[in-house]
């Protein structure tokens, strides 16, 4: 039997905060109760999305009471969004999950324990290694994600683990891999403001990124901002051009920009010749992406094409070309992406302020898990397959090099192949919802009932998937746990524990270690005794890597310095807060140059006909949700801030012609499911296509099982339907 020690909880002394106590008033309050007058405050980094913005935590007697953005952090600078002002509500929710549960019965956790280890066991000597796998996220800390990689394949012995940072990032990894030689967002925040022409691709930052959308706001330049996006949104609409697409030729729009560039010798000779490697070849693969070929792909005009060449062509001083879900999630995402970056290496705009080709991630410690997750990259962006970098994590890691699995991890949408041919029996998820949440969510949900065992680990017991659960384990929350989470510009942040877990659940890395210990792993993760004990053991992979952090000494390091950026080398001795990377035009390649990579563009493997004449369009709803609203529907606040039912964007024309009026109920249908929702006419979709947010559950039964083949990272964004009236 498994004794656990008693939780510790870390109570803060600092200084009296003023904001709400002494100046309420400003927040639009009257005098606050004695009982509800904070006594210190603490700082912490935001556990939702990938900004990263510093929130101060006011404390009554150690315990977080209230949250409000810290005005001399440098990626938020006093700003936050409605999620983030709302940070503490989703922990005080009534359904927070209090137990470990054993099918749906109530256990403790060393009943847990032993059933997890005698499951996994069983089922891993009976049908191999690869018969177990795991599924993790990006809303973990960093030193979560390392033990949990290092505890399933160097301890338990599993080969097969992946994040749901499959679903948003993953197109951005294999991008940067391939052109830059390794996984380097090159920008910081600080080139929002210093562009004088930025170019947003796929992406709506006034609603997915507000707090970046803000740091555009500051810009003094008077800059040109492009948005390339098939609806009118928010962005859009703040836009100075906007360019309306078909969906999914974004990648044919950036191939005839590029050919306009080369045929009117807008190119940033120097740059290219001095530091890239493959442009001939591009150039000469461009060539049949002609102006008039372009315009009938994309409904553009000759006209606008030309002026969006114009606007980016070298000598303009800084252009910064930034993307998200949009271009990561579609069936050829990574050459789209690889097609942004190519842009900005023919007109040099990489490594200068105001510059870059820049992904903006999802979640907040996706960038985390790209780096420390140990999935398909060996912990520390090293290669499973490479014998010299397990010798060096064996080493820096003190365990056995045999004990590291020589291949990589079969990707998320693979694992669940593999489940559905019963390769895999086992598997274990971590604080994600993908019975919501994955593409063709009724194909996947009936897989699940093909496992022998599965586990969910989670904040919330009620979730879609943890209710399928044979075991689950409850997890604590982001504000009842400690550790770091890496942003979009690669900024390590740290979040601070300010709240008890309730009832008897634990935080990530406590479960981690109780698993450790029941599976006998207790000297190989003896170093590992608490989340700034695991850091050190990190810093120690990274160790001459382009993410080397060796510099970093400590927790106080980070919080101090407002956050850092990797990487910092040991040798390091001052540096700046905001740093970017490429200002030498060296990259991580053998041969230090970045490389061209392109391929030819493919319509959509789901196009429209006479059954099914639309075009479904995916994404986020307001800046008050986040993702399957596992938290964000906790909050009162949050909820008044979004739709209170579902709504379904159909272009006015479209409406005329199925003879639909605003607030009909209608029917959505796709060749995988149906959903009944409300119509809202708008010409912010374009004819011929619809538009659903993505946080109803219903929505992704109707997306298709589509996987982009050089990042596996589904294409949600583009479907067909019909759209009939439901009857009266």
């Amino acid at each position: 039997m498994i004794t656990l020690p008693a939780p510790t909880f870390r109570e803060w002394n600092g200084p009296l905060t003023t904001d709400l106590v002494r100046e309420p008033s400003r927040f639009g309050l009257g005098p606050l109760p004695r009982r509800l007058q904070p006594n210190g405050t603490a700082k912490s980094v935001c556990g939702f999305c990938s900004t990263g913005c510093g929130l101060k935590l006011h404390l009554k007697d150690g315990i977080a009471i209230n949250a409000t953005p810290d005005p001399d952090y440098p990626v938020n600078l006093g700003t936050a969004c409605p999620k983030g002002w709302e940070a503490l509500t989703p922990l005080d929710s009534p359904d927070r999950a209090t137990t470990p549960l054993l099918n749906n019965q109530p256990v403790d956790w060393p009943t847990a324990m032993q059933v997890f280890c005698d499951r996994m066991k069983a089922v891993m000597a009976e049908h191999g290694p690869e018969s177990a796998a795991f599924i993790s996220t990006g809303q973990i800390m960093c030193e979560e994600m390392a033990f949990l990689g290092s505890l399933a394949k160097f301890g338990m012995g599993m080969i097969h683990g992946d994040g749901n940072t499959r679903q948003c990032m993953a197109t951005a990894v294999t991008a940067y891999k391939e052109s830059f030689g390794f996984d380097a967002p090159p920008f910081t925040y600080t080139d929002f403001e210093e562009s004088d022409v930025l170019v947003f691709i796929g992406a709506n930052p006034c609603i997915a990124h507000p707090i970046m959308w803000q740091r555009v706001l500051r810009n003094k330049r008077q800059p040109e901002i492009i948005v390339v996006d098939p609806r009118m949104t928010e962005t859009a609409m703040a836009a100075t051009q906007h360019y309306a697409i078909k969906p999914k030729s974004d990648l044919t729009l950036l191939y005839g920009i590029a050919h306009l560039l080369i045929r009117d010798g807008a190119l940033d000779t120097a740059f290219v010749t001095s530091h890239t490697t493959g442009f001939d070849e591009f150039a000469t693969f461009i060539q049949t992406y002609t102006p008039e070929h372009v315009a009938a792909e994309t409904g553009l005009s000759t006209e606008q094409l030309q002026r969006f060449a114009d606007t980016i062509r070298s000598g303009t001083p800084r252009v910064s070309f930034w993307w998200t879900m949009g271009v990561n999630q579609s069936h050829q995402a990574t050459r789209t992406a690889q097609a942004i970056i190519n842009l900005a290496l023919m007109t040099g705009n990489i490594g200068n302020p105001g510059t870059g080709a820049n992904s903006i991630t999802g979640q907040c410690n996706a960038m985390g898990s790209r780096l420390f997750s140990n999935t398909t990259n060996l912990i520390g962006g090293h290669d499973f397959k490479n014998a010299a970098h397990r010798e060096k994590i064996a080493e820096a890691m003190s365990i056995p090099v045999a004990s590291i699995p020589d291949q990589p991890s079969l990707a998320y949408d693979q694992i669940l192949e593999g489940i559905e041919s019963g390769k895999i029996k086992a598997l274990w998820i971590i604080a994600t919802n993908p019975s919501h949440s994955w593409i063709n969510q009724n194909r996947f949900n009936d897989l699940l009932s093909k496992l022998d065992f599965f586990v969910v680990q989670d904040m919330y017991a009620t979730t879609e998937t943890a209710r399928r659960a044979h075991l689950f384990l409850p997890a604590a929350a982001w504000g009842e746990k400690e550790g770091t989470f890496i942003n979009s510009e690669r900024r390590i942040g740290l979040s601070r524990q300010v709240r008890r877990a309730p009832g008897q659940a634990l935080s990530d890395f406590r479960i981690f270690r109780l698993i450790a210990h029941a599976w006998g792993l207790d000297d190989m993760f003896a170093e590992w005794t608490s989340p700034e004990a695991a850091f050190q053991v990190m810093k120690r992979c990274t160790q001459d890597q382009p993410c080397d952090i060796t510099g970093i000494q400590d927790y106080a390091m980070i919080e101090s310095s407002g956050g850092v950026q990797w990487p910092l080398k040991e040798a390091s001795s001052s540096f700046e807060t905001e740093r970017r990377l490429f200002s030498d035009g060296l990259f991580y390649t053998p041969d230090q140059r970045a490389r061209f990579i392109f391929d030819v563009s493919t319509e959509s493997p789901e196009m429209p006909d006479q059954d099914y004449p639309l075009v479904l369009l995916t994404g986020r709803g307001t800046s008050a949700q986040w993702h399957t609203e596992t938290r964000t529907g906790k909050s009162k606040v949050l909820s008044l801030l979004a739709p209170e039912e579902l709504f379904l964007d159909l272009h006015p024309q479209d409406a005329a012609t199925l003879r639909i009026r605003d607030n009909d109920q209608v029917i959505v249908t796709s060749r995988r499911a149906s959903l009944t929702t409300k119509a809202r006419l708008s010409p912010a979709v374009g004819e011929g296509q619809v538009f659903l947010p993505m946080h109803d559950a219903r929505v992704n039964q109707l997306t298709l099982w589509v996987v982009d083949p050089h990042s596996r990272q589904p294409s949600y964004k583009h479907c067909t339907v019909r759209v009939t009236l439901a009857p009266k």
